[in-house]
Order: C-alpha cells, then sequence, then structure tokens
C-alpha cells in the first residue's frame, strides 16, 4: 500500500502525516507514506485544497486533517 500526503508542510499536513503513521501502526499493516510538497504535482492530483490523503494513487480526502480512526475505517475498507 502507498500513502501520500500532499500539502506544502504545514502544520495540517503534519497532523495528517501523523495520523496516518499511527493509523498504519495500529493496523499492523506494511505501507509506504510519501510527502508531495511540490505544487505541480499536487495540481495533476486536482486537489485544489491540502493537506490531502492519497491511498495507491486515489485522492480519498482533501481539505481537511482526517483523523487517525477515520484513516483506520478507510484503509479497512
Amino acid at each position: 500500500m502507498k500513502i501520500e500526503i500532499l500539502g506544502v508542510g504545514c502544520p495540517k499536513c503534519k497532523a495528517l502525516t501523523a495520523n496516518a503513521e499511527q493509523a498504519i501502526k495500529e493496523l499492523g499493516i506494511q505501507a509506504e507514506i510519501g510527502k508531495v510538497t511540490d505544487i505541480g504535482k499536487i495540481a495533476e492530483y486536482n486537489v485544489m485544497m491540502t493537506p490531502a490523503l492519497v491511498i495507491d494513487g486515489k485522492v480519498v480526502a482533501s481539505g481537511r486533517v482526517l483523523s487517525k480512526d477515520e484513516i483506520k475505517k478507510i484503509i479497512s475498507q
């Protein structure tokens, strides 16, 4: 599983990254977490508001910080 956090490094982006890392740890799954900070690459995902969460190339949320439990629910689906 590949998880990407889209954002320029603001506190909300960092919070989303921490929540994603915690969710993966609690689920006990293997996942690669990457950060995308390049505005051009973020635009390629058609994301207008950051932070955004991308799982396996699909944008699952943008414009808000998902909680650890919300991320766990999305991953488990």
